[in-house]
């Protein structure tokens, strides 16, 4: 046994629990903030988007997990987004190898419980793979899921189960992604200090301290984390004595109601640096909350849903036809990343084999995957784009700028 290879495994535990449990609040926190619906309208995609190809095989069936039902957080939009992507599939690009996707949805309550029935009934109902929206169950259903030789996907992991697994494929690097991505730009920027603003969560501080001030370390910059004790509703104090080293630029993670607070702050005390956030900083009510300050904001993400980029147009056309009730100004997109991404990286899958383990090869042997919604980002799942996450398949963040209450400008930062 080589004995390193188990001090980087103890090493790297800790960091990725802690990056798990900062995902899961960042999600059900935006999803929980964010009142106002945003329903799509069906704008001009490319024909060639929509070729009419139907899918006439036998089918395939696919698992579709969602957290949806339970008492701490449901997201009915993410199961809507998803189940659009796969029609639009059977309707227009010929399904998966010619074969129609069936999905098999189950709807997690986010408690152990619940996600461990959800992964049995994927078992049982013998599916090729299972598509897992956002979920903070990970641990629980991944042994299930892959024990079963059966490929579990999702735009994003949050769990170690998740980011470590065999036969796991996460089209996107998530949250640590983000966190690269921002240390790069502020590198780009010239900056020497950065100061990021965080809710006072243990997991979340943790997180950042062991994956986000590494990161900006590695880019020659000292990353100074400073915490707001959740529901505070003036963050003046913190946001103070966080600007005390005049830092060229901060960053902001946490729900709406983080975001909302340090972003006023910010611009209460005149703060003319750089700001960085995620998307949870970027919702209606964050933006409408905080005014004309949080314009020049960088938001970090994995997604671009406006714009005229091809694939937020088209984004916003596949919701508009076949989902219209879809609220998506949260995270709705996950769903319809899962299931596209999965479309698209088994595009090799022909014949009458649509076993687990033919999917799985497939997934495998794509390369350069364009990501769902990512405009522009690509997944290649061979292991490459993070070592120390090996179902990680992407790289680098979308970033673009938030001004006039829309995020405009958007390019991809840290991709190499």
């Amino acid at each position: 046994m080589n004995p390193m290879r188990g001090t980087r495994r103890s090493r790297l535990a800790p960091a990725l629990a802690a990056s798990a449990m900062i995902a899961a609040a960042v999600l059900s926190g935006c999803a929980d903030d964010s009142s106002d619906s945003s329903t799509p309208s069906e704008t001009a995609a490319p024909a060639a988007s929509f070729p009419g190809k139907v899918a006439s095989g036998t089918p395939i069936k696919i698992g579709l997990i969602n957290n949806e039902g339970g008492q701490a957080i449901s997201e009915p939009d993410n199961r809507m987004a998803a189940e659009a992507a796969a029609t639009y599939a059977n309707e227009q690009l010929g399904g998966i190898g010619g074969h129609p996707v069936e999905l098999v949805v189950c709807k997690n309550g986010e408690e152990p419980a619940s996600a461990r029935d959800c992964a049995n009934r994927m078992v049982e109902s013998k599916v090729s793979a299972v598509v897992v929206t956002t979920t903070g169950q990970g641990d629980v259903m991944v042994p299930i899921v892959t024990g079963a030789g059966i490929p579990y996907v999702s735009a994003s992991g949050q769990s170690m189960q998740e980011l470590t697994g065999n036969d796991v494929f996460l089209w996107t690097g998530g949250f640590p992604s983000s966190l690269q991505a921002m240390a790069t730009h502020a590198k780009s920027e010239n900056m020497k200090h950065v100061t990021a603003f965080t809710i006072d969560v243990p997991a979340a501080v943790n997180g950042l301290k062991a994956i986000g001030v590494p990161a900006f370390k590695a880019n020659g910059i000292d990353l100074k984390v400073v915490t707001i004790p959740p529901g505070t509703p003036d963050a003046t104090p913190q946001v103070s004595a966080g600007l005390a080293d005049s830092p060229e630029g901060v960053v902001v993670v946490g729900e709406g109601t983080l975001c909302t607070a340090a972003l006023k702050s910010l611009g209460t005390l005149g703060f003319s640096g750089e700001k960085m956030g995620i998307q949870a900083c970027a919702t209606p009510d964050v933006v409408d909350a905080v005014g004309s300050s949080i314009d020049g904001t960088k938001i970090f993400t994995a997604a671009q849903t406006t714009g005229d980029n091809p694939e937020a147009t088209l984004y916003r056309s596949v919701i508009a036809k076949y989902a219209p009730d879809t609220d998506i100004s949260g995270y709705a997109y996950v769903g319809y990343q899962g299931v596209l991404g999965l479309v698209r990286a088994t595009t090799s899958l022909e014949g009458a084999d649509t076993s687990p383990s033919a999917v799985t090869a497939a997934i495998r042997s794509a390369r350069d995957v364009t990501l769902p919604a990512g405009d522009g980002l690509t997944f290649t799942c061979d292991g490459s784009a993070n070592p120390m996450m090996k179902a990680v398949c992407g790289k680098g963040s979308v970033v673009a700028t938030l001004k006039d209450g829309q995020l405009v400008d958007a390019e991809i930062v840290g991709r190499q």
